[in-house]
């Protein structure tokens, strides 16, 4: 088509369109290994005894989980095909376990510290562990394999399949024929593009809405889900004592190494998508009978788990691991539904429970035997059911949200806190209750007092004023610190160092305050917050922060969610003045878009046709996708008449002086002036 072409002015202002650092979908594990190693200090007597108390309500005699993860060892992982994050790691003892961990989580990191190889999960299925975050799958078809969930990076997939086909018994020299995604979230479909570069003609299955949801879900609020990611993950921590210990899924992720280089997320879009109309659905692929459930709405937006009948055999996909997922992620996402999930799981057990010889997944090691696969499902089905329905009968019984996480924990189950398995080391039942809550109630208790409260800096002034300053604070804190109640002096503190900045003895005590809470802490999560929040506090944010979405999964993104993008990025206080119409054409897809700037608010939508209206854009997708892709700019397409716009150019001089850029490490704890860090010898660089 014959593109209008514009003037350079007119098309530098067009950049910031496509000029979009968001963040993709990924199952809240974007992990990028930080520049400092921690020293933390060291757990203080209140810590030991809270650690010593969960130690002694433990299930050690159970051994499980260790055993399971070396039955059906082929080959241990050699040095060339061991994770990128594994070494990290040798602190890890079988033998002990550190003060500054919880009990419960060291365990978790014990057991995941095992788990390192090519194993046999049951005749013709394969996994490697232990070299990403997720597990790898391999299941034999009738001229290949089918590869079940591909792992973070592309670098990770590419090791995982070379040291599968190098060591498989039989079967090396076969190709890969079929790829399947068991949900939309990165650790799952992030190493696709290695196995499509290896395999060009596979196959690729994943549930319907997969690319949708892998594209949305982050998008719009991705900055700060980008941000504080950093904190859930640690991203500023090394693996120490200290700091990192594991990552509740399993050891780590592969997002970086020297030696293979920077891990990339990749994604490879389906092409064909399963259960789009029924919730159950039976398909053969390369001869091999599979079932597949739609799990949509519980750990993802898009999801299934799959039974082979042939097997006996059936993979779960996020579905169930040997711990307790979140139902709300602290980096923030929209809260995910306990009760379809417990429910999902029982359609599994009611449909095919007799049958299931073997259970698998994409973490944690296998279940084998009926009664131990029955037995493991119904805790799994039971425990998320738990969340559910005892957080709505305590509402019910008018428990508000700032009270129910500790509630909930009251009344478990004996039988569900002495299962390892529900253990909460990614999701925890205290914020698990909380996002029950706020699905069915929302974020307000009914109490007139938390209806309007003054902003945060307002409100902490106050706060101080009313205690008798700082000073009196800092002096009553000290003392609460040496007798370990660390919830109230972190609350307390807060609000001190947010109303004087400058308050060193506060800062330094509220640091503390919070190691000891990660120290304490049983979810990773927990942990890695608490710790970073520290670590922020005595010396401010430090390089690592969360990868961006990897621009294979940018070029999914619809025009629709760029314009949508844009609209976030709009500051009304400017964009009010500044009114515009304008038509976005779309030619290779046959779209058109009319975008309106009016009452400081950018709206957009589909047409039918060219709108009259201020200016009028004409840009293919697949150079939408090529500009995200960094293979071209706008300049150069106006330059060749592929893009081009025609009327009034100070539309995009409004859109450009009304956008903002957002803040990638904008302010979560007060952070120190230069100058004011404390502490600052417990960061050491690498």
């Amino acid at each position: 088509m014959t593109i209008r072409l514009t003037t350079k002015k007119a098309s530098l202002a067009l950049a910031i369109i496509f000029a979009l650092p968001v963040t993709a979908a990924n199952h809240d594990h974007d992990h990028v290994s930080g520049d400092l190693e921690i020293n933390g200090k060291a757990a203080t007597q209140a810590t030991i005894n809270a650690n010593a108390a969960v130690n002694a309500t433990l299930n050690w005699q159970d051994r499980d989980a260790f055993e399971r993860n070396n039955q059906g060892l082929i080959k241990a992982l050699n040095d060339s095909a061991a994770n990128i994050m594994r070494n990290d790691y040798d602190f890890i003892s079988q033998d002990s376990i550190a003060d500054s961990v919880n009990p419960s989580l060291y365990r978790q990191a014990q057991v995941n510290n095992t788990a390192a190889g090519l194993y046999e999960v049951s005749d013709g299925i394969y996994q490697v562990r232990g070299t990403d975050l997720s597990n790898i799958t391999f299941i034999r078809g009738e001229s290949g394999w089918i590869v079940y969930d591909v792992l973070l990076t592309k670098q990770a997939a590419e090791i995982s399949t070379q040291f599968f086909l190098d060591n498989i018994p039989e079967g090396g020299d076969l190709p890969i024929v079929a790829m399947i995604y068991s949900h939309s979230h990165a650790d799952h479909f992030g190493g696709s593009r290695a196995i499509q570069e290896m395999y060009p003609d596979v196959k690729v299955y994943a549930p319907t809405g997969m690319t949708k949801e892998t594209v949305d879900e982050n998008v719009l609020a991705g900055n700060a889900m980008s941000r504080r990611a950093a904190y859930q993950y640690g991203a500023t921590l090394g693996a120490h004592e200290h700091g990192i210990v594991d990552a509740g899924l399993g050891k780590s992720m592969s997002t970086s190494s020297s030696e293979y280089g920077k891990g990339e997320i990749t994604y490879v879009a389906p092409d064909i998508s399963i259960n789009k109309n029924s919730k159950f659905e039976t398909l053969k692929i390369d001869g091999l009978e599979m079932i597949f459930i739609d799990t949509a709405g519980t750990e993802a937006p898009a999801g299934m788990a799959t039974y082979i009948p042939s097997k006996n055999a059936l993979w779960t996909g996020e579905m169930m691991y040997h711990g307790m997922h979140n139902i709300y992620t602290l980096r923030g996402a929209k809260v995910r539904d306990a009760l379809k999930w417990s429910k999902d799981i029982n359609e599994m057990i009611n449909a095919w429970g007799e049958d299931i010889d073997v259970l698998f997944g994409s973490h944690s090691s296998p279940i084998w035997g009926n009664d131990e696969v029955t037995d493991f499902m119904k805790m799994q089905r039971d425990n998320y059911g738990f969340v559910h329905n005892q957080t709505l009968r305590l509402a019910n019984s008018g428990v508000g949200i700032q009270d129910i996480g500790d509630a909930v924990i009251e009344v478990l189950p004996e039988s569900i806190q002495q299962a390892w398995h529900t253990n909460g080391y990614h999701g925890s039942y205290s914020h698990n209750a909380k996002a029950v809550y706020n699905m069915y109630l929302g974020y307000f208790d009914m109490n007139p007092a938390n209806l309007n409260p003054l902003t945060t800096d307002k409100e902490s002034a106050k706060f101080v004023d009313y205690m008798g300053g700082g000073d009196v604070i800092v002096k009553k804190a000290h003392a609460d610190f040496e007798n370990g109640e660390y919830r109230f002096v972190a609350t307390v503190l807060n609000k001190v160092v947010i109303a004087e900045p400058s308050n060193n003895e506060a800062r330094q005590l509220l640091a503390d305050t919070y190691e000891q809470l990660g120290y304490q802490s049983e979810t990773m999560g927990w942990r890695n917050t608490y710790l970073t929040g520290a670590q922020e506090l005595r010396v401010g944010t430090q390089p690592g922060t969360p990868k961006t979405a990897s621009p294979d999964v940018l070029a999914e993104m619809s025009v629709t969610n760029l314009l949508d993008y844009m609209a976030v990025k709009v500051d009304s206080t400017i964009a009010q003045n500044t009114p515009f119409t304008m038509n976005v054409v779309v030619p290779d897809i046959n779209e058109t878009h009319f975008v309106e700037m009016s009452n400081g608010n950018l709206s957009n939508g589909l047409v039918n046709e060219i709108r009259d209206a201020d200016a009028t854009l004409y840009i293919n997708k697949s150079d939408i996708t090529q500009i995200l892709l960094g293979r071209t700019t706008l300049e150069k397409l106006f330059a060749s008449k592929a893009a081009g716009l025609e009327g009034n150019t100070n539309v995009m001089e409004k859109l450009k002086a009304s956008s903002v850029e957002f803040d990638t490490d904008f302010e979560i704890v007060p952070r120190p002036e230069k100058g004011q860090e404390v502490d600052a010898h417990l960061y050491h660089k690498h």
